[in-house]
């Protein structure tokens, strides 16, 4: 069982930023080919929203391009999304996701709400 902590998520104004975290432990890292973030609004299908890979490509949802900024920390065990100029449309659970192999494991996911 591959376990995943996130943390970051919360309250903030439009306009505003907030950096959430996906932290694993050392060995697993070094085996996680690709992460991710995942969102996932009330009545709404789960979305992806950023990738990473081990060499560190990205790709992300075209709704968030020029706002969010994927990246991975290897000596911290760490993936991270900065994301800035929030929108209240960018409110969800957002989730992180990790890939080892045919396997992919999932946060418990961590609450993102935009509002005045």
């Amino acid at each position: 069982q591959v376990q995943l902590v996130e943390s970051g998520g919360g309250l903030v104004q439009p306009g505003g930023s907030l950096r959430l975290s996906c932290a694993t432990s050392r060995s697993i890292f070094s085996m996680i080919s690709i992460m991710g973030w995942y969102r996932q609004a009330p009545g709404t299908e789960r979305e992806l929203v950023a990738t990473i890979t081990r060499g560190g490509s990205t790709n992300y949802l075209d709704s968030v391009k020029g706002r969010f900024t994927i990246s991975r920390d290897n000596a911290k065990n760490t993936m991270y999304l900065q994301m800035n100029s929030l929108k209240p449309e960018d409110t969800a659970v957002y989730y992180c996701k990790a890939t080892i192999g045919l396997f992919d494991s999932w946060g418990q996911g961590t609450q993102v709400t935009v509002s005045s």
